[in-house]
């Protein structure tokens, strides 16, 4: 009998969260408090499932999002997540048809970009995806890190302050929608995140542990960033080995950065922190005294772009320099390939499909990775995966594509 891909009904839910704990090595068993907290955030129109006589035996669910591009503007996303097959049911094409289908309705839809979080590197690039942004996680030795051992606070007229967990989930909304008006590669974040993030809703299974709290106030007195961070207790013969993760640091300024991670890192007894997933160019290591006290524990691709509108994508970004080019963008699927005029300047940007010979040419993957400005299209042509047909191409994209700061995702979804 074939499988059945299909949209699930709520009579379903239940044997797709079996199906979906299954593909991530859960315990198969679903609690009735877990369909009822799924079935109250979930949007059936968008869950997928491949069903084999019945049996739910792969996963998938979209949701609507934002993506904010180099210049600060917001682009509708179709964010991926629970995709699971299971293992009996692998390299038959169930993913293929659950994401082909999902796609072209966000095409149709009028979704910019797709966008995804990898659990496994190869997958994504045959459906268009290509690693957008990196993530990178310091795990800084204190003790070398050549700290003021006395210092109590910032030295700029602002203050750090240990704050309620009440008091996070009045400032941070606001907070991180400042964050990603200004930093390209951030994504929304609905209520439901911040209630989870915040333990105003407690997940079915998932033992919550209630961070510390800070904030940083400006000599202005304006909040411009906080800190939520885990501890654990260690003593060994007498000696304090405490160490802390930092769960969420949200900056609007260089101060306010320095600020949280020069607190996290004097706190009486701390011997370690752990950064959480950062930037790649965050401050942290480099404002220590001795930067090699912060050893990078995890240095690897995190948000995954799929190019959908290659118009309205290219033309919601910014760019540093002026220039043309022409791309022909090779799409399996046939949701964004063709070739297409770039015309960019600081002043803003038009694109539209072109006769004209192509400047480089690649699969529609690639310009995901080149979107938000992190990759070089230099390196992609020595690797191979852009042919550049007009000499000096590849410079003249990096030279309008590349940001000076890198795209940074805080978020899993």
């Amino acid at each position: 009998m074939s499988v059945d891909v299909r949209t699930v009904t709520e009579s379903e839910l239940a044997d797709w969260l079996r199906a979906r704990r299954t593909g991530f090595l859960e315990p198969p068993v679903v609690p009735d408090d877990e369909v009822a907290e799924w079935r109250a955030h979930i949007d059936l129109a968008r869950t997928r499932g491949a069903f084999d006589e019945g049996r739910c035996v792969a996963t998938y669910r979209s949701f609507p999002q934002e993506l904010t591009v180099p210049g600060g503007a917001r682009v509708a996303a179709n964010g991926v997540t629970s995709v699971t097959v299971s293992p009996t049911h692998r390299r038959r094409g169930l993913l293929s048809r659950m994401i082909g289908a999902d796609l072209a309705v966000a095409k149709e839809r009028g979704d910019a970009v797709a966008t995804l979080i990898a659990a496994e590197y190869p997958i994504y690039g045959r459906y268009g995806f290509g690693p957008a942004t990196w993530t990178t996680e310091w795990t800084v030795d204190v003790r070398r890190a050549g700290l003021d051992p006395r210092w109590s606070g910032p030295d700029d007229g602002g203050r750090v302050d240990l704050v309620a967990v009440e008091e996070i989930r009045k400032l941070g909304p606001a907070l991180h929608d400042r964050l990603r008006a200004g930093r390209h590669g951030v994504v929304s974040r609905g209520r439901r995140t911040w209630d989870v993030s915040t333990g105003a809703l407690r997940l079915p299974g998932r033992p919550w542990t209630e961070p510390f709290y800070a904030t940083y106030r400006s000599a202005a007195g304006d909040v411009e960033g906080y800190i939520g961070y885990t501890t654990d207790e260690t003593w060994e013969h007498k000696q304090p080995l405490c160490g802390a993760t930092v769960r969420d640091l949200i900056a609007l300024t260089p101060a306010a950065e320095r600020a949280l991670w020069h607190f996290v890192c004097s706190i009486d007894w701390m011997t370690k922190v752990t950064s959480g997933f950062r930037a790649p160019d965050d401050l942290l290591p480099l404002l220590l005294p001795d930067p090699r006290a912060a050893r990078v524990t995890t240095h690897a691709d995190f948000l995954w772009v799929r190019i959908l509108d290659v118009v309205g994508a290219l033309e919601a970004r910014t760019y540093a320099g002026s220039g043309a080019l022409v791309l022909e963008l090779r799409d399996p699927a046939g949701l964004a390939g063709g070739r297409f005029r770039l015309d960019a300047s600081p002043q803003g940007a038009s694109c539209a499909p072109t006769t004209a010979a192509p400047d480089l040419v690649m699969d529609v993957a690639e310009l995901g990775t080149l979107y938000l400005g992190d990759e070089s299209a230099v390196r992609l042509a020595a690797l191979g995966r852009v042919e550049e047909t007009t000499p000096g191409a590849a410079a003249t994209a990096d030279a309008l594509l590349r940001t000076p700061r890198r795209p940074w995702c805080p978020d899993v979804f």
